[in-house]
């Protein structure tokens, strides 16, 4: 289609904003009317025309008589769509202020893979985990994972995309050594945000154990990330006692006991100005992190600029050029004067 009639295709149509859409529901009584003008012609009394002996033959030039009908249902099908308004919106958002910078430790360590949280202990943390991240506009934030070691999968960024392709990364055994470092993983944590000029700095660090392993001390950790001015939240999962792991032999549940330093957690949380959660189901979890969104809020205000065009003017000539157009061939041989 040449470009001058760009605006006769339907992805053109399909694209605008209508200022009036509902009269576009009455293009669909444009061919009605022309449907209700024969029932009527049928009522009024039939004139007799003197025609020539024999058959009448049929001709295709005899179509030429709906030629005015369909030249004015474009008019009025033009019409509406001008008067409805079609009209082409682009907006500009900008944003004012600062995000805040933010350090997620995640446990991957053997027990993540307990099913007391469905399905896992470690799924259900990366489910809402993400849910999370969406909901941290103009945030930088940062992905690290720990078992017995601990190491970075993503930098401080606002590129929520490569932030959750990390979470989605994350299993039981990507770290080969294992245990429950959680002062190394704080270390890594404190590495990311130490240089970080963000009005707050945070690190929200889930494990569903002990410390266990790592070669930093907790509590030091805890204290360093007080110092350098990182508040600190600790996440507790899953629940203390005999729970489900895998199967046996037979296919039958296997429990195991595992237990949470609870005590430790909280230490960890009031030395670096934060709080401890405890979440023993997903719904649990997904509340702590919605408790935490609602602490840490982000001092950004978006202003959003709307410019909004008219272009119904294409539809509103096209429509005035057909109905002139019609006029002319009323009085031609295509127009029925018996009929109209």
């Amino acid at each position: 289609m040449p470009e001058f009639l760009d605006f006769l295709r339907y992805a053109t149509l399909a694209s605008y904003q209508w200022a009036h859409p509902r009269l576009l529901l009455l293009l669909a009584v444009v061919p009605l009317l022309f449907v209700l003008r024969r029932l009527l012609a049928r009522g009024r009394p039939w004139v007799a025309v003197a025609a020539a002996p024999g058959p009448v033959r049929r001709d295709w030039s005899a179509a030429l008589r709906f030629g005015p009908d369909v030249v004015l249902g474009l008019a009025l099908s033009f019409g509406l769509v001008a008067l409805a308004r079609p009209q082409r919106t682009d907006e500009r958002v900008e944003q004012a202020g600062r995000g805040l910078d933010l350090v997620l430790a995640l446990d991957v360590s053997g027990s993540m893979e307990i099913a007391d949280l469905r399905p896992t202990r470690l799924e259900a943390a990366k489910r809402i985990a993400a849910d999370f991240i969406d909901s941290r506009a103009g945030d930088r934030l940062a992905l690290v994972a720990f078992a017995g070691e601990a190491y970075s999968l993503a930098p401080l960024t606002t590129d929520y995309d490569l932030l959750r392709e990390g979470l989605a990364s994350l299993r039981v055994g990507l770290i080969a050594a294992d245990g429950t470092a959680i002062g190394t993983a704080l270390g890594v944590a404190i590495n990311r945000l130490r240089a970080s000029t963000a009005r707050s700095r945070v690190c929200i660090l889930l494990s569903d154990g002990e410390s266990n392993a790592g070669s930093l001390d907790p509590l030091l950790a805890a204290h360093l990330a007080h110092a350098f001015g990182i508040r600190l939240y600790t996440i507790g999962v899953g629940q203390d006692g005999f729970v489900p792991y895998g199967q046996d032999s037979l296919g039958r549940p296997r429990y195991v006991q595992t237990r949470l330093d609870e005590t430790a957690m909280r230490q960890l949380a009031a030395a670096a100005d934060g709080q401890f959660f405890r979440a023993t189901d997903a719904a649990g979890l997904r509340e702590v992190f919605g408790q935490i969104n609602r602490l840490e809020k982000s001092d950004i205000k978006q202003f959003r600029y709307r410019n909004t065009v008219d272009v119904y003017r294409p539809y509103l000539w096209t429509a005035i050029a057909l109905w002139l157009l019609w006029l002319l061939l009323k009085g031609t041989f295509l127009s029925n004067p018996l009929e109209d």
